[in-house]
């Protein structure tokens, strides 16, 4: 018994340094009250959702009509992934980044929800980021004589002030595509010249990548190869040109220039974010959610929550008495260990999911419930409070895992297969359970073994009694 309390003990104090640590781990409450102790704890703030904090949404129509129809379900789900890369390289925490079928043929459509943003320009160019990597050749000899001709005019005619007149031969400019890009790149790594102590980027590409690569290099044997990096947002002049001395087969080239350790460093990060994999990416329209919305959903969540918990707790000790009291206490401990959970996995918290955490706390009643249901059959019966309290977990065990199984089966399929909104909730939903049933059949089993209450005395069933009815002895109730 010794044992069992000290166990007991080992709960409670748990508990309460989890709540502790959920209190002075947020911002806000370190800000409103001085807690001691608080400047031991890292701040790790709630992550919440769009509807909660506000945020933008962004909708982007992706051009697939060059990706055989095979492809465009992959070539959509690696641009969601290479958009989340960037949003999260670019300090936008928990993305929400989702697929949608567009109306017109060769149309697909991104949803991007960026919680915490009020810039849209920044938001916008956070997305846009990710260089576009081209490896360019050289035209004929006809075509740069042509052009050189053009770029000449062009220059006088602006040297005189005449008007500039751009001939497409120039805007075509003295390079043509080769088709490889930073689509089949694999990797791209930071590396230092160990002579002369310069940095450059090494790029190692696909097996896609690696065949076009050889046979480019094969082809312009003694000719530069000209690397651009966002030549469309009029970045027209090469990064470098490196002259091909041989066939280069490994699939690896190198990228040198004139920037600084750090500029190749970032260089690396954004090439590594991905490039994207479908032909076109457009903004069609962008949605600002402003914070008050979101506080005043987030304040009604709370509240809700708060007063969901205090009337379940009530309900609890007015008709369970003493079990009711432990399992108030049980309950406490769950709602301390599921925010820790939401601080610590992260969960991004959204309306809906907050909505799922509430429906938990009515599972862990629910699991308490049949314990004390059982027992109290147990009691009349006969048996002594603690061999009752032993029978009813017992009893109740079978009841609590099909009903708990039943409901995590059902969030994970609610997860799987909806959306975002859906996703919020049955993540909430699915891990409340689970942690409800340890508080059940742990928390609350430990705390009432641990009062080692003994014996079948009136007032020891009394306790144990439900409502207003008295004490239940040997098969009937006796009113008090």
């Amino acid at each position: 018994m010794l044992k069992t309390r000290f166990l007991a003990l080992l709960v409670l104090l748990g508990g309460i340094l989890v709540g502790y640590y959920v209190a002075v781990s947020e911002p806000t409450i370190r800000a409103q009250y001085a807690i001691p102790g608080e400047e031991r704890f890292a701040e790790r703030p709630f992550r919440l959702g769009l509807d909660l904090s506000g945020g933008i949404q962004l909708v982007y129509r992706a051009d697939v009509s060059s990706i055989p129809a095979n492809e465009v379900e992959d070539a959509m789900a690696s641009l969601r992934d290479i958009i989340e890369k960037r949003s999260n390289l670019f300090g936008v925490m928990e993305p929400i980044v989702q697929v949608e079928r567009g109306g017109a043929e060769n149309e697909e459509r991104l949803l991007v929800e960026l919680p915490g943003v009020t810039n849209v320009d920044q938001a916008v160019q956070t997305i846009k980021a990710t260089p576009t990597l081209e490896f360019m050749k050289p035209r004929s000899d006809a075509e740069l004589e042509a052009y050189q001709k053009a770029l000449d005019a062009f220059r006088k005619a602006e040297s005189e002030g005449g008007e500039l007149v751009l001939d497409p031969v120039l805007i075509a400019g003295p390079y043509e595509n080769t088709g490889l890009t930073g689509r089949f790149l694999q990797k791209a790594t930071l590396e230092f010249n160990p002579t002369t102590g310069n940095p450059y980027i090494l790029l190692t590409f696909n097996e896609e990548g690696k065949k076009m690569f050889a046979d480019l290099t094969t082809e312009l044997v003694g000719k530069p190869i000209a690397v651009f990096l966002d030549r469309e947002l009029g970045n027209t002049q090469p990064i470098t040109e490196p002259v091909v001395q041989e066939p280069i087969l490994d699939g690896q080239a190198q990228i040198t220039g004139s920037f600084t350790p750090e500029e190749a460093r970032e260089l690396v990060g954004r090439l590594n974010s991905g490039a994207l994999p479908v032909d076109r990416l457009e903004l069609l329209s962008t949605q600002t959610i402003g914070a008050p919305l979101g506080a005043q959903a987030l304040n009604a969540g709370i509240w809700a929550g708060v007063w969901g918990l205090l009337g379940v707790m009530i309900f609890l000790v007015l008709w369970y008495r003493l079990p009711g009291v432990v399992a108030s206490v049980a309950l406490l401990i769950y709602t301390a260990l599921m925010l820790v959970f939401f601080k610590l996995v992260p969960v991004t918290i959204t309306a809906a999911g907050i909505a799922g955490f509430i429906l938990s706390i009515g599972m862990a009643v629910d699991a308490n419930i049949l314990v004390f249901e059982r027992t109290k059959e147990e009691l009349k019966k006969g048996r002594t409070v603690a061999d009752a309290v032993r029978e009813g977990f017992a009893r109740a065990w079978l009841s609590i895992r099909d009903s708990n199984i039943s409901s995590i089966i059902t969030a994970v399929i609610l997860f799987w297969f909806g959306t975002s909104l859906i996703e919020g909730f049955a993540l909430t939903f699915g891990l409340g359970v689970m942690v409800s049933m340890f508080s059940a059949l742990t928390i609350t089993r430990t705390l009432l073994f641990a009062l080692d209450i003994k014996g079948t005395s009136r007032k020891a069933l009394f306790f144990f009694g439900s409502g207003f009815s008295g004490a239940p002895v040997g098969g009937q109730t006796k009113q008090s």
